[in-house]
C-alpha cells in the first residue's frame, strides 16, 4: 500500500483517483453526493452514539463521579483517531490509496482504484470500527470503571456510520464471488473472470 495524503477534497468526484470500469460493472445502488451521504452518516452517527451512551451510561452510573475525570478524555481520544481510523482503511488497500478531508460536511475518507473481493471490502470498511469503537466499548462494558473506554468507544462506533452503510450496501447488492472498487465517490460491483478469481 502507498497512500497519498491529497488534501481538502473539491466536492467533485471526477476529481478522485479511478481506475477503467471492469466489463459488466454495475454501480451500487446509493447515494450520489457527498451531501447525502454526509446527512445518511450523521444521521446514524446520532442515533448510534444515542443508544450506546444510554447503555454505556447505565453501566457505570454507580462509579461515573469517582471517574468523571476519563469521560472528557474518552471523548477527546475519539477526536484523535480521526486520521488513524482513515489510516487502518487504508492499510486494507494493496496499492495507491488517496486520503481526503471534507471538513464542511464532516467527513474523511480514503480511495484506491484497486478491486477487492466482498469480503475485503467487508473488512476494510469495518476494522477501525472494531479497533476503535467496539473493543474499547466492550472493555467499558466489562469493566464499568473503564469510563474513558465506553466514552471513546461509544464515539468512535458512532463515527463509523458511513463505513456501515458501505457494509450494508455491499452484504445486500453483491453476488458471491463479486468484486468492488471505487469510480469517484461511488461503489461498483463486476463478477471477475476466472483468471481473477
Amino acid at each position: 500500500m502507498k497512500l497519498h495524503y491529497m488534501g481538502k477534497y473539491d466536492l467533485d468526484p471526477a476529481s478522485l483517483p479511478h481506475g477503467e470500469h471492469m466489463p459488466g460493472a454495475a454501480p451500487f445502488k446509493e447515494v450520489a453526493s457527498t451531501r447525502q451521504m454526509s446527512w445518511i452518516a450523521n444521521g446514524l452517527c446520532a442515533v448510534l452514539v444515542v443508544l450506546l451512551g444510554a447503555g454505556a451510561a447505565a453501566r457505570c452510573r454507580p462509579v461515573l463521579w469517582e471517574n468523571r475525570w476519563q469521560l472528557p478524555l474518552g471523548c477527546a481520544a475519539s477526536l484523535l483517531t480521526l486520521f488513524p481510523h482513515e489510516l487502518l482503511h487504508a492499510a486494507c488497500f494493496r496499492e495507491d490509496v488517496y486520503l481526503y478531508t471534507n471538513w464542511a460536511q464532516g467527513m474523511l475518507f480514503v480511495v484506491g482504484p484497486e478491486t477487492m473481493s466482498k469480503g475485503r471490502f467487508i473488512f476494510m470498511s469495518l476494522l477501525p470500527n472494531i479497533v476503535f469503537g467496539l473493543i474499547p466499548y466492550a472493555v467499558g462494558m466489562a469493566f464499568p470503571r473503564a469510563v474513558f473506554c465506553l466514552a471513546m468507544g461509544t464515539l468512535c462506533t458512532g463515527m463509523g456510520a458511513g463505513d456501515y452503510y458501505n457494509v450494508f450496501n455491499a452484504a445486500t447488492q453483491m453476488p458471491k464471488g463479486a468484486r468492488t472498487y471505487l469510480y469517484g465517490f461511488n461503489s461498483w460491483w463486476y463478477m471477475p473472470d476466472e483468471n481473477e478469481r
